[in-house]
């Protein structure tokens, strides 16, 4: 799975399928992925997301690889490219088998494409060797085993802070953000804010490193690429501690009870914004 497995596969044979728990999966299949316990901090964060499958390789040792890009990758045309960060290896016992829709209902959800095009993106982003700079991307993780509407879109950004403002380009309605929100409350506190869009200077700048996370330069970026800001929202929870400069793992006892709070909230919005209302 992790990126220094490539060397692995020098001497590679491609295959055009893999059996996984008794069950024949291609490429272009899609799959769960269950990294085995005990791994690292790449596993944790992938753990339970849908990807598919881009490739099936063996080893010289013979040992299957299976080459996977995750479906709510924005970058995921760069991993059908076969390019580092956006693509990942995994053991076929890593995997779980989804299964794929009949012909009938594969052209009924083709036909309902147009309609069903998101409409709202939901987007998880914060850094989570920072402690409770990691609560949007749980959220986002939890959102994502959520029967919500075809209409909205759920992704966990991370750090990935220019990939969010080029998603700005991509015509929602609406977008979403989670993320640790400090401004003086007690911490666990969730809170809906309507950041003033129009009061956001888009004057050309470095705004975004590619490997860091500023909700606001995020903004100022977007704004600057005529990204579409019709309605940003940001569902904030104050943190307990973000880390400090030596960095940690894992979210505060507040923050870690305020999460379902969190993927309630956001679900709510997303029905009252499907409804109708303004907020």
């Amino acid at each position: 799975m992790r990126e220094w497995e490539w060397n692995l596969l020098e001497d590679k044979g491609s295959l055009d399928h893999v059996e996984i728990a008794g069950v024949v999966v291609k490429i272009g299949h899609r799959v769960r992925l269950c990294p085995r316990d005990g791994g690292d901090i790449l596993d944790i964060a992938l753990r339970g997301q849908v990807a598919t499958i881009e490739g099936i390789e063996e080893d010289y040792e013979g040992s299957q690889h299976v080459c996977v890009v995750l479906d709510d990758d924005p970058g995921r045309d760069l991993g059908m490219m076969r390019q580092p960060g956006h693509c990942f290896f995994f053991r076929a016992a890593e995997l779980e088998p989804i299964e794929e829709s009949s012909s009938a209902e594969t052209e009924q959800q083709t036909s309902n494409t147009a309609a069903d095009k998101p409409r709202i993106l939901v987007a998880g982003i914060g850094n989570i060797f920072l402690g409770d700079d990691g609560f949007g991307g749980e959220v986002a993780r939890r959102l994502a085993h959520r029967n919500l509407p075809a209409e909205a879109r759920v992704i966990d950004f991370g750090v990935r802070g220019l990939d969010l403002a080029y998603a700005f380009q991509d015509g929602y309605e609406t977008i979403i953000l989670i993320d640790a929100f400090p401004h003086g409350q007690r911490p666990g506190t969730v809170s809906v804010v309507k950041p003033d869009t129009n009061a956001i200077d888009a004057t050309p700048g470095n705004f975004v490193e590619p490997h860091s996370m500023n909700p606001m330069n995020v903004l100022r970026m977007a704004k600057s690429m005529n990204g579409s800001l019709n309605r940003v929202l940001l569902v904030g929870c104050e943190p307990a501690t973000l880390g400090g400069d030596a960095g940690c793992m894992g979210l505060s006892e507040p923050v870690e009870n305020a999460v379902d709070h969190a993927v309630s909230t956001t679900a709510a919005l997303i029905k009252r914004i499907l409804d109708g209302e303004t907020i």
